[in-house]
């Protein structure tokens, strides 16, 4: 699997360089020099990516680039060996951090992990996506039977509730399987915990 690497820093002889290398080892490669520049010019999610990213810079730094860019892995590089930007770098969500001069293998190393995790967390994007508009498409007593059955009511309970009849409800309930693209009550339940449908009225308005 291959992807595509944004590589941003000031220094013209690195990027140029490292996107050399990249593109023998089968990269699409795109440089910028600034922080700003990336910014400008912000990548669609259309291939698996990363962003190898000098952690010091003129204007806007290292740091503050990967608080605005959470969906992208980070790998940082620098000139000076630094621990605790090191370490804040790691807690803030990067995927490595670099010694320049960086050998082949160990850029290469660190940008296939960055680009496997980017694509595992596009996959789980593309899932969750798709979950939210099953559940967009459902119609109003749909959703309401849906909140019923993912809490656990029974269809007695849930008739109860909304004030129609069990065989109303097993109809509803049939439906909203069929429009979630689920086999079972477990895999509903599994769907609806992973978009936060689980969370009560008062956290979902959180």
């Amino acid at each position: 699997m291959q992807g595509l690497v944004h590589i941003v820093d000031d220094e013209a002889s690195f990027r140029t360089a490292t996107e050399r290398r990249l593109k023998l080892a089968g990269y699409e490669v795109a440089t910028y020099a600034s922080a700003q520049h990336l910014l400008d010019h912000l990548p669609s999610e259309g291939l698996p990516s990363c962003v190898l990213l000098d952690a010091r810079m003129p204007g806007l730094s290292g740091p503050k680039l990967q608080s605005l860019l959470s969906e992208l892995p980070i790998i940082f590089i620098s000139r000076h060996p630094d621990i605790a930007a090191t370490v804040l770098a790691i807690k803030g969500g990067a995927d490595d951090f670099l010694i320049k001069p960086v050998g082949s293998d160990t850029l290469l190393e660190a940008v296939a992990r960055a680009i496997a995790r980017h694509e595992v967390s596009r996959g789980l994007k593309i899932k969750l996506d798709m979950v939210r508009a099953h559940v967009a498409a459902l119609t109003p007593r749909e959703r309401q039977v849906f909140d019923c059955v993912v809490r656990g009511d029974t269809n007695k309970h849930a008739a109860r509730s909304l004030g129609c009849t069990e065989r109303t409800i097993k109809a509803h309930r049939h439906m909203v399987m069929e429009k979630m693209q689920v086999q079972s009550l477990a895999e509903l339940v599994s769907v609806a915990e992973r978009i936060g449908a689980l969370a009560s009225p008062a956290e979902q308005t959180l």
